[in-house]
């Protein structure tokens, strides 16, 4: 009998609600459509660095069987682990990419789909240029891969924030504070945006915004002298000031998180309520995927191995309206995709009453119409 085709998976980058999903689609479709065997890379890129390819295993639908809704990654994930510049003991780096190669051709593994973000399909395009045929599926909960209108794990997300919002809503009404809600998003505010309208907040703070904390706690003064003595803040960790840095956990040069400490230390020079900060950190990308984000997860997973089969490497699976589609790897690489200042979303969120603090002004309108009929 002719050898079966095989292909393999790996699950780089943070974890994600939603990436179970995607392996149960990827190893259901490759056999139940073209009798192919699906093959596991632990830990991202790291499985392609474990001796005598322990890293590397057969998938089959036993391992995948029941773990649609099932939270994290049963290959593993890391978000260290770059092949092109992996760690010596003296400080130093060593490319390891050409183990990748070998890897793949020792095991008689024809492509490899990547799951991940951006940096994920930077390492992807790299490896393609070295000759291997890869296919990559977008992952994140902060829903700015270039490419797609959406990613898994961002509904999950986002339901996290909601659900925070509305719980602290109450403590802060009860007790007459300003309740900021720091949510993850890196250098977009993707979440800040759709988890600020979900839960109601007054004011959102995202990095493609910068804001200014004389506007913010203008709205707040508002909202007191209009008989609203609380409010909720959401502040995306890239939120800054005009010509300000992001704010960097300390000891850390590239994660960023605490720029709730900072606008709060603000608040409470400008205003006299009192001020808390709450940093939901890693709740948004952790438990039970959604079942929006199970269905994209799968859609995208089955998806990718329908690429194979057409020969279309170097592409993204990506979905755009409703439609599942793709989009070039190198274009992925090429950068994160932004909210847009002036688009839609921040428009109507505006016109519902929710400020962003605009340091330029573009909040000005919105509020003097608020302004015209009385309201904060």
């Amino acid at each position: 009998m002719p050898r079966k085709k095989r292909i393999a998976i790996l699950t780089a980058g943070g974890d994600c609600p939603g990436l179970n999903a995607v392996i149960r689609a990827v190893v259901r479709t490759a056999e139940n459509v073209h009798g192919w065997e699906t093959w596991g890379i632990r830990n991202g890129m790291e499985g392609f660095l474990e001796p005598r390819d322990e890293g590397i295993w057969r998938l089959t639908r036993q391992e995948v069987s029941g773990i649609v809704a099932r939270g994290g990654t049963i290959l593993g994930a890391s978000n260290r682990c770059d092949i092109f510049a992996v760690p010596r003991k003296d400080g130093t780096t060593r490319d390891e990419s050409d183990r990748v190669v070998k890897a793949l051709k020792r095991n008689r593994i024809e492509a490899l789909i990547t799951v991940g973000g951006d940096g994920t399909h930077q390492m992807a395009q790299r490896l393609i240029e070295k000759g291997i045929k890869i296919v990559g599926v977008p992952k994140t909960i902060d829903n700015d891969i270039r490419g797609t209108d959406r990613t898994f794990g961002f509904d999950t997300a986002i339901g996290v924030v909601g659900e925070a919002i509305g719980r602290l809503y109450t403590t802060a009404q009860s007790h007459h504070r300003v309740m900021l809600v720091e949510v993850m998003g890196r250098d977009t505010g993707w979440i800040a945006l759709h988890g600020g309208l979900a839960g109601g907040a007054e004011a959102i703070l995202i990095p493609e915004i910068p804001y200014d904390p004389d506007r913010l706690a203008h709205k707040i003064r508002a909202r007191v002298e209009y008989g609203k003595r609380f409010s909720v803040v959401v502040v995306s960790e890239g939120a800054r000031r005009p010509q300000g840095a992001m704010v960097y956990r300390e000891g850390e040069s590239d994660r960023l998180g605490g720029v709730s400490f900072r606008v709060a230390e603000e608040l409470r020079r400008r205003t006299v309520l009192e001020v808390r900060h709450i940093v939901l950190g890693h709740t948004q990308r952790g438990g039970v995927p959604s079942p929006y984000d199970r269905i994209l997860a799968s859609r995208l997973g089955q998806q990718a191995v329908q690429l194979i089969a057409d020969g279309a490497f170097g592409k993204m699976v990506a979905l755009r309206g409703e439609r599942m589609s793709s989009w070039p790897i190198a274009k992925v690489a090429q950068g994160p995709r932004r909210v847009p200042p002036r688009g839609p979303l921040v428009a109507q969120a505006r016109e519902i009453g929710a400020s962003f603090a605009a340091a330029d002004g573009s909040d000005d309108a919105y509020a003097d119409a608020r302004a015209r009929h009385g309201a904060p």
